[in-house]
């Protein structure tokens, strides 16, 4: 069964061919959420965050707004194993020290943040699961230890819970080519988790639903699926102030250097067009730390002299200066193979900065007709769109500046309308 994509920020997609069991049955609003926090807590000693880290950050703030008497958290030990209960009060004091620590990474001390991440963790310790007394759910948007298929299924029976998960990407098993050595068979392993047990299925694109459905032994028949796009609320994302530019025009690209983001595509760009206009060229700013089978793009960027001052490495930065970074760029640039969903594109568009960006589904489905889109494979137009949106008077970027006062972003109020929905049909509705 194939879902046919929707063009529309936000839309909704449900799936529900069975009754629910007595267990389960109850009324909408009575259900406890139990939201899993083992990625964040995983992450605990990285100074800057990844994209995932941002939504399983972005779900506990989010959810303790709406449904702060309902909410429980829970985790998986870094080391293994299934953690328990977190008290409250700790992760929500864990919850203000992470974001604080993601604005100002690197700023405070070292040993002194260490000191205090060990004093959070300490507080985080568990606590023993409460019997169940009615409809519980087991909400987990990372895939911090999905591809554990006997772990998952223990927490469930130790929660007397139905699961619900998130999905981000289906890549590693579309495009193996692009994954780690081991990666497919870990996110086949994942799929299969969520084939056997989840009850609910978020997915963050029409374009990761359709690629999921191919990999699901069980299909989607029985589950309550729901496509949201995350939020992109600018006064929540961007605002950087006081931070040092550089003095050229400038682009931004967002993203871990790894094969199927591109990377190559931009510095081979970046050579040509320093070698036609030598230091009056546009800047490259990357941003995001290094991946993995990146040979050729290290080489670039630890060996081309002729780079030097005209690519600048950024590596992992703090929210302020990636927000100052961003918000007075010419455009962000967005040339990747493959995408879930492309979070930068919707930040940068809902910030009023413009995107030129590879013409791929997970990208159109999300940025309607704002971005300029390009063939990740056409690299004379990626040079040219660069040398247009470089010049002051860029006709090409006064176009989609004029378009982006008609885009509308989606926002993480209507995402947690559709998660909150699909929360209250997996209590109600499902088996």
């Amino acid at each position: 069964m194939v879902l046919r994509p929707f063009n529309v920020p936000g839309a909704r997609l449900a799936l529900r061919t069975k009754r629910a069991s007595p267990l389960f049955q109850g009324r909408r609003g009575e259900g406890e959420v139990v939201l899993d926090l083992s990625r964040l807590l995983s992450r605990s000693f990285h100074p800057a965050p990844t994209g995932i880290d941002r939504v399983e950050y972005v779900y506990a703030r989010e959810l303790l707004e709406r449904i702060p008497d309902r909410l429980s958290f829970a985790a998986v030990h870094p080391a293994g194993g299934y953690y328990g209960r977190l008290n409250s009060a700790a992760v929500r004091q864990f919850l203000a020290f992470t974001a604080a620590k993601w604005r100002n990474a690197g700023a405070a001390d070292a040993r002194e943040g260490r000191a205090a991440i060990v004093r959070h963790m300490f507080a985080l310790r568990p606590r023993p699961v409460p019997r169940a007394t009615g409809p519980r759910l087991y909400l987990q948007v990372s895939p911090h230890h999905l591809d554990n298929a006997d772990q998952v299924g223990a927490i469930l029976r130790a929660e007397g819970a139905k699961f619900v998960t998130l999905v981000h990407d289906v890549i590693p098993l579309s495009h193996p080519e692009y994954a780690r050595p081991q990666g497919a068979d870990e996110h086949r392993r994942r799929v299969h988790t969520i084939d056997r047990f989840a009850s609910g299925i978020i997915g963050n694109s029409q374009a990761t639903i359709d690629a999921l459905v191919p990999h699901m032994a069980n299909g989607l028949a029985g589950r309550v699926v729901r496509v949201a796009h995350f939020g992109a609320d600018a006064v929540d994302i961007f605002g950087g102030r006081g931070e040092t530019l550089p003095d050229r025009p400038y682009f931004v690209y967002i993203s871990t250097i790894e094969p199927r983001k591109n990377h190559l595509l931009l510095l081979t760009i970046w050579r040509r067009l320093v070698e036609q206009l030598g230091d009056s060229a546009p800047v490259l700013v990357l941003i995001g730390r290094r991946g993995w089978e990146n040979e050729n793009v290290v080489d670039l960027l630890d060996r081309a002299e002729a780079l030097r001052g005209h690519v600048i490495e950024a590596g992992e930065v703090s929210d302020t200066r990636m927000q100052a970074l961003v918000a007075n760029a010419r455009a962000m640039l967005m040339p990747s193979f493959a995408e879930g969903f492309g979070m930068p594109v919707v930040e940068a568009l809902a910030a009023g900065v413009p995107v030129i960006c590879s013409d791929i589904m997970a990208h159109r489905e999300v940025g309607g007709d704002a971005p300029d889109y390009l063939d990740p494979l056409d690299g004379l137009g990626w040079m040219k769109a660069i040398l247009n949106y470089s010049q002051p008077d860029s006709p090409d970027r006064a176009a989609q500046i004029a378009r982006l006062s008609v885009w509308r972003a989606p926002t993480w109020r209507d995402y947690f309308d559709i998660v909150i929905d699909l929360l209250e049909d997996v209590t109600s509705s499902v088996s």
